[in-house]
């Protein structure tokens, strides 16, 4: 009877033991997920990004929400990032101040943007007549583009990175056909970057005009032409409807968009941070290029039937030959006072010529020889 009651309250010790260590790691397990989040949350870093395009805008800013969701990911929370549109912010030209200035942890625009600040900004995101988008992307990983860009930016406080390329640029919306370098004298167009450099050398009065802006700028008459991208992003503006004559490129064969992040507070993340925020920015870089090159191609199978108000239309010999001959002598003369722009203008036109030659016998022989 004694080992009986002794057994029982053994047992009874047991069970309250299990009971009670039962109680403790169910505990334990329900806080440990409430402690990570807890630990997680405490880590987090939370940034603001700053761009140009309105809320909702397509492929550009597709690219933007595309990097930032890629940063949360990889980091597992660690580093966030918060997006304002130009609706929000109201300046669509002025992402580089603001991230300067540290308003903005980052920014996504363009860089030719910023040429009446620096005009050395520009070649950063294509320049008339010179590289298409392979031979550029090569000239910035591999040909000592990134480190050029780097010493532009270094004096204003920023780090620039490669922000999605469109590809080659069609040459705008003209609401009439352009057949001389008379039909120029006057017209007021929308261009920016150097190419309204060169056109208003030719009689043409530029302009620059946020996005958002341009269908109404065109229907009000305060702008007779405005170049915008391609087919990718023109056709659903809507130009066609005022401006039907739809002239092919020359003055953006390869336009690079542009990530802006504030040099200090980059220098402040840790060390793997700075490797995913790097890494998640230059394949957003990249899948905008892919995107805006099916979108363009989709859009153009379908013009003639969809858009049969559109003409398409290429300048002339005699035009061409004018812009190219005003586009080297306003480079020529730039290069003359600014040893930065030259270092520049110099290193861009040696990597065209050597990256050109394999071009030529690679794509350009291939589809010579296969267009049917």
């Amino acid at each position: 009877m004694k080992q009986m009651k002794r057994f029982l309250k053994l047992s009874t010790g047991l069970l309250i033991l299990v009971a009670f260590l039962g109680l403790t790691a169910c505990g334990e397990q329900q806080q440990a997920p409430k402690a990570e989040a807890e630990k997680v949350e405490k880590k987090a870093i939370v940034w603001k990004l700053a761009q140009t395009w309105g809320t909702g805008f397509p492929i550009f800013g597709d690219a933007v929400i595309k990097m930032a969701d890629m940063v949360k990911t990889m980091s597992n929370g660690e580093l966030e990032i918060r997006i304002d549109s130009s609706n929000k912010h109201k300046a669509a030209f002025g992402i580089l101040d603001m991230v300067k200035a540290g308003q903005y942890e980052m920014g996504h625009s363009a860089s030719y943007y910023w040429k009446g600040k620096d005009a050395n900004t520009m070649f950063f995101t294509t320049m008339p007549f010179g590289m298409i988008a392979p031979e550029q992307y090569a000239w910035f990983y591999y040909g000592g583009g990134m480190e050029l860009m780097k010493q532009v930016y270094d004096k204003h406080g920023v780090y620039a990175f490669p922000g999605g390329n469109t590809g080659n640029q069609m040459g705008g919306w003209f609401r009439k056909e352009i057949n001389t370098l008379d039909d120029f004298n006057g017209l007021k167009m929308r261009i920016p970057g150097f190419a309204g450099e060169v056109l208003s050398k030719l009689g043409v009065v530029v302009t620059n005009i946020a996005p958002g802006e341009l269908y109404t700028a065109l229907d009000r008459g305060t702008i007779d032409a405005l170049e915008w991208v391609g087919p990718s992003l023109d056709l659903n503006m809507g130009f066609q409807k005022i401006a039907p004559y739809y002239y092919t490129g020359w003055h953006e064969p390869a336009t690079e968009l542009q990530f802006m992040v504030n040099k200090e507070k980059f220098d402040a993340l840790p060390k793997h941070l700075q490797e995913i925020l790097t890494v998640a920015m230059q394949y957003a870089a990249y899948d905008m290029y892919a995107r805006s090159y099916h979108e363009s191609a989709v859009n153009w199978a379908s013009i003639e039937k969809e858009y049969p108000e559109v003409k398409i239309r290429t300048f002339s010999p005699e035009i061409i030959s004018a812009m190219k001959k005003a586009n080297d002598e306003l480079l020529d003369a730039s290069a003359a006072g600014d040893p930065k722009f030259k270092e520049i203008l110099d290193a861009q036109r040696a990597y065209m010529k050597m990256a050109r030659k394999w071009t030529v016998i690679s794509d350009y022989a291939y589809l010579k020889d296969n267009l049917e």
